[in-house]
Parts: structure tokens; sequence; C-alpha cells
């Protein structure tokens, strides 16, 4: 019986800490981010509005900023300059996606 306290207890403090690391690590608006630039990528196919050589181009923008958040979870904590960074970067790809759509291109 003492060991099954031990063993839960033990088991208990590894999520409790587990947790609070990735706690620090957590980038929900940067994830809702991708996800919606996503959609508009592939609305902007759909619609005829992106071509694919455009989409290919967003898509490994998009890529590049999925790889950026990555490393920069790696080592546990998303600094701020490192949030700040990777909201730069998303804000730079979502003006891309704007012009890439209302530009005089379209598929033909």
């Amino acid at each position: 019986m003492k060991k099954l306290f031990i063993a839960t207890g033990l088991s208990l403090a590894f999520i409790a800490l587990a947790s609070a690391g990735f706690s620090q690590t957590k980038t929900p608006r940067i994830t809702h981010r991708q996800i919606h630039q996503q959609h508009r990528i592939k609305e902007g196919v759909k619609d005829g509005e992106l071509t694919r050589k455009e989409a290919v181009r967003l898509e490994a923008r998009e890529a590049k900023i999925q790889q950026n958040k990555k490393e920069a979870k790696a080592d546990g904590v998303v600094t701020g300059k490192e949030r700040a960074k990777l909201h730069r970067q998303e804000n730079r790809a979502s003006r891309a996606i704007y012009k890439q759509k209302h530009d005089a291109q379209t598929r033909g």
C-alpha cells in the first residue's frame, strides 16, 4: 500500500512539473492565426484568387513560421522577444496573403 502511495505521489508530481513546463510554451494566438491564414490560402485557391504558384509560396512562408515557432518552444520557454518575432512574421504573412489575393493574377 505504501508503494502505491509513493508511486501515485511521484506520478502526480511529474504531471505537475510537466504541466508547469508546457504552460510557458503555449502559443494559442499564433496557432489560431496560423489556422486562419491556412484557411484564407485554401479559400483563395478555391475561389481562383490565388494561382498555384502563389499558394505554394504562401504555404512555404507559413511552414517557415511553424518551424520558427517550434524552435522558440525547443528550450521550454517562449520569450517575449520570440513571441513578438512570431507575431511580426504572422503580420507580414497576412499582408502577403491579402496582396496576392487582390492582385490582377487569377488562376486560369
